[in-house]
């Protein structure tokens, strides 16, 4: 099984880089996490958010593998607990089903996306930066993995 995180975003922070590759480098090769940056639609050009989301709407759903779980982050999406997340992983394995993990631009996803998604997921309630999700995505995907392998690194 295949992680992929699909962000609307390239040219990030160092740091944001440096956050994402040290999660995803925690993962064993069985449920490696990859990334797949999408180049986010030039704001210079006059195009309305609607538009802008629409547009990269495209680019995303053109890169996603056929026959993959899609789950878009959305701030209205379920908010599993650590716990469910985990579960939710290991079904996932089970499945041996690739799983896209999609992360929107600066306006968010069109709704073409989110309709074309299995699920809804959000990481919390608060609007956050999408940059940010990535690496706290990463985190939680390794977090998850470490407990369904009783590893030390989530505590109850």
């Amino acid at each position: 099984m295949k992680l992929i995180i699909v962000s609307v975003g390239h040219k990030m922070p160092d740091w944001i880089t440096a956050g994402f590759n040290e999660y995803a480098k925690r993962m064993p090769r069985e449920a490696r996490i990859d990334l797949l940056e999408i180049k986010p639609e030039p704001r210079t050009t006059g195009k309305t958010a609607a538009q802008i989301m629409k547009a990269e709407a495209q680019r995303i759903l053109a890169v996603l593998p056929q026959n993959c779980l899609c789950i878009a982050l959305d701030e209205r999406g379920a908010q599993p607990t650590t716990m469910q997340f985990a579960k939710q992983m290991q079904d996932w394995m089970r499945e041996g089903r690739d799983v896209a993990f999609i992360i929107g631009g600066a306006d968010g996803l069109h709704e073409s996306v989110k309709q074309a998604a299995h699920q809804l997921l959000a990481l919390s309630a608060l609007t956050l930066p999408h940059a940010v999700v990535r690496v706290l995505l990463a985190e939680q995907l390794y977090r998850a993995h470490s407990l369904m392998h009783n590893h030390p690194y989530h505590r109850e």
